[in-house]
């Protein structure tokens, strides 16, 4: 058995800090560091129930296992503000003693990037010490009359209505995506996260919606298989040319490129299209990341790198990771270094480009959404 626990804050702040002595031992990832009897704040800045919070509910036990001691790993939802008040919190209290570690996803990395002035925090001062891509689905109601992705022409015209976290949350990509093919799209702003999303399209107060693999798989599959949702086309993935193609995880499905060229018969390109996919690329290659703050030494950064590298060869990683996060590798080192790089950089022109497009198109000013 491992130490793992979900908790709000104000229960994470009541546990003791001794629940882990009585939890079974697992082989250390270093000799030099000891987190016996310790318990690990894993802040992610969203609500329960989305993909950020399904990817790290999976990855903290088996964390629990592979650091040394067998610390109590806690996952401490801490959402708002589009993923920038947990973030903020982090940035301004984290100690550098390898028991608190930051996730993070594109509904972070936008707002950085787009220079929105809720952002309290660097991305250059922290650790990386993991990076996983995902990919994500975009999913309608069967009330508009589509039986399958094959029928998307039918959704052009249509009122549609989507539950976004905010326009410079990783709900930018759609806001960008739904314009270029030409849908007449109601951004509903304000949303907590994507599984808040999930729960407005379930009750049917918005008719499209999209989540990201893990949540999708865990939570939106159960009602395509009902028939109460109909899966459009997945973000899709770069190849090694770096071109958008179908995400291996879902290769049933369209990509965003494919349904495109379904809607209109026409290849994407232009400046629009040069926008959406900048933002893609920073949004999903490097889609979660997960760090330690400001000042961790090198040898807590190194302990907890080995942690995540060894705990890919255990049995219950192995037997659930694609089912519950897809296809996807949990990448460390310089491997997610560069996906880090990637994430957290988008050219000026296309910064400015997109920027002006919330101010005039969605009356978005940075910060005031």
């Amino acid at each position: 058995m491992t130490g793992f626990m979900t908790l709000t804050r104000r229960k994470a702040m009541g546990l003791a800090l001794g629940a882990a002595a009585a939890l079974g031992l697992a082989a250390p990832a270093s000799a030099e560091v000891d987190f016996a009897g310790k318990t690990i704040e894993w802040i992610i800045p969203f609500s329960a129930g989305g993909g950020s919070d399904t990817w790290a509910r999976f990855n903290a036990p088996l964390l629990s296992k592979y650091l040394p001691g067998n610390p109590v790993v806690v996952v401490v939802n801490e959402p708002g503000g589009g993923s920038t008040k947990g973030t903020n919190l982090f940035a301004a209290r984290a100690k550098p003693d390898g028991l608190t570690l930051l996730g993070t996803s594109g509904s972070t990395q936008f707002p950085y990037l787009l220079g929105d002035p809720r952002v309290r925090y660097d991305y250059k001062d922290w650790k990386i010490v993991m990076a996983a891509p995902t990919g994500g689905v975009v999913y309608t109601s069967p009330s508009l009359g589509l039986k399958s992705a094959a029928d998307i022409g039918m959704l052009v015209g249509k009122d549609l209505i989507y539950a976004s976290q905010g326009a410079t949350s990783l709900d930018l990509v759609p806001l960008l995506g739904f314009k270029y093919m030409g849908f007449k799209v109601q951004h509903v702003f304000g949303f907590k996260g994507r599984g808040d999303g999930r729960l407005a399209f379930e009750r049917g107060e918005t008719n499209i919606d999209y989540q990201t693999s893990s949540a999708y798989l865990k939570n939106v599959q159960p009602m395509v298989d009902a028939g109460t949702a109909v899966p459009l086309f997945s973000w899709g993935v770069l190849d090694e040319a770096g071109k958008i193609v179908r995400d291996p995880t879902f290769p049933d499905l369209p990509s965003y490129v494919e349904a495109y060229k379904t809607l209109t018969g026409n290849e994407p390109s232009g400046p629009e299209f040069d926008a959406y996919a900048a933002f893609f690329i920073a949004g999903f290659p490097a889609q979660k990341m997960a760090f330690l703050p400001k000042g961790t030494p090198d040898d807590i950064v190194d302990t907890y790198q080995a942690a995540f590298e060894a705990m890919k060869a255990d049995p219950d990683y192995e037997k659930d990771a694609a089912s519950i996060l897809g296809t996807y590798p949990q990448v460390t080192g310089a491997l997610a270094q560069t996906l880090f790089e990637k994430g957290t950089t988008i050219a000026p022109d296309l910064r400015k480009q997109v920027a002006d497009t919330l101010a005039t198109d969605y009356g978005v000013k940075l910060g005031e959404e």
